[in-house]
């Protein structure tokens, strides 16, 4: 069922080195392969459009739940919706991420809108890993959407990457975050050649006494080309915090915009943004160690999007 490259790209986008224990979904080309539930944790395919309903019974703990997508023929256009509903009190982890194998001269394309509920007091940790590798000249492209409603007392750790070889990606992430929700929102991206990657991300903090912060880094290099939109929006007591750091290198162009919006007296919101090279001081003291000018370069790159 699954070859050499089929089990690459689950590894690399979801850390599967074998069919994962607990509940999974396994789409390639734009169709589900395997699936399995369990007790606690059920998957359902869409009946209305392409896509799987996620249903995490209340006071579910210690469980996960895997649905990697993987594409590896050219001139595919695979579009899925996926509904996440994480049940009262659950605390479960959630790992999705999408490889594209390109091997021709046509793109292939992922479309994945993600649709999270996260019931009163419940916890979810979900990762998402972006990929992209292939021979042919064909573009690799990956556009997520992310929408997240935080119950009361709800809390959301969000870790989304892309790793390397997407040639275009427009990622939207949006969130509501009711009575002392909690949201952790950490994005790491790289990009290099002629590839380009836009961020938006909006957050509104709804009920009294909510919280995020949002940790975005990334490095630019070659001719890439990233944007960046983060915004917060204080709608009661709250705080928010957005942190914007970017290495460019070479002739790479990276804008970051974030922005802050406070609608109430007791919004506490602040934003910062950093964009600059590698510290010439790092590489002299990586390279007095024995490390290359590239190595060293690589050793601090991999530390920063760690």
């Amino acid at each position: 069922m699954l070859n050499a490259i089929d089990k690459h790209m689950l590894r690399t986008v979801a850390g599967m080195h074998d069919i994962p224990q607990g509940a999974y979904n396994i789409r390639k080309n734009g169709a589900g392969i395997s699936r399995n539930t369990t007790a606690n944790i059920e998957i359902r395919t869409k009946e209305d459009k392409p896509g799987i309903d996620i249903i995490v019974k209340p006071g579910t703990k210690g469980e996960s739940v895997h649905i990697p997508v993987i594409l590896t023929a050219e001139g595919l256009e695979d579009l899925v919706y996926n509904t996440f509903d994480i049940g009262e009190g659950a605390d479960v982890l959630v790992v999705a991420g999408c490889g594209i194998h390109n091997p021709g001269d046509m793109n292939a394309r992922h479309d994945g809108i993600h649709n999270f509920i996260v019931r009163k007091g419940a916890r979810v940790r979900y990762v998402e890993k972006h990929y992209g590798e292939g021979t042919g000249q064909g573009q690799k492209i990956l556009n997520p959407k992310t929408i997240v409603e935080l119950e009361e007392d709800a809390f959301a750790e969000m870790e989304l990457v892309q790793i390397s070889g997407v040639d275009n990606t427009k990622r939207d992430t949006e969130a509501r975050l009711h009575k002392n929700a909690h949201l952790l929102l950490t994005e790491r991206m790289l990009t290099d050649g002629n590839q380009f990657a836009e961020s938006k991300v909006q957050v509104e903090l709804l009920g009294q006494d909510s919280s995020v912060r949002i940790i975005s880094r990334s490095v630019g290099r070659d001719n890439s080309r990233q944007i960046f939109y983060p915004r917060v929006v204080g709608l009661n007591r709250c705080r928010g915090h957005v942190q914007c750091d970017s290495i460019i290198m070479h002739e790479a162009q990276i804008s970051s915009i974030p922005a802050i919006a406070a609608h109430h007296a007791d919004a506490q919101l602040i934003h910062e943004a950093a964009i600059g090279k590698i510290a010439g001081e790092q590489l002299i003291k990586l390279m007095s160690m024995g490390l290359s000018e590239s190595e060293a370069e690589e050793t601090i790159l991999k530390g920063f999007l760690k």
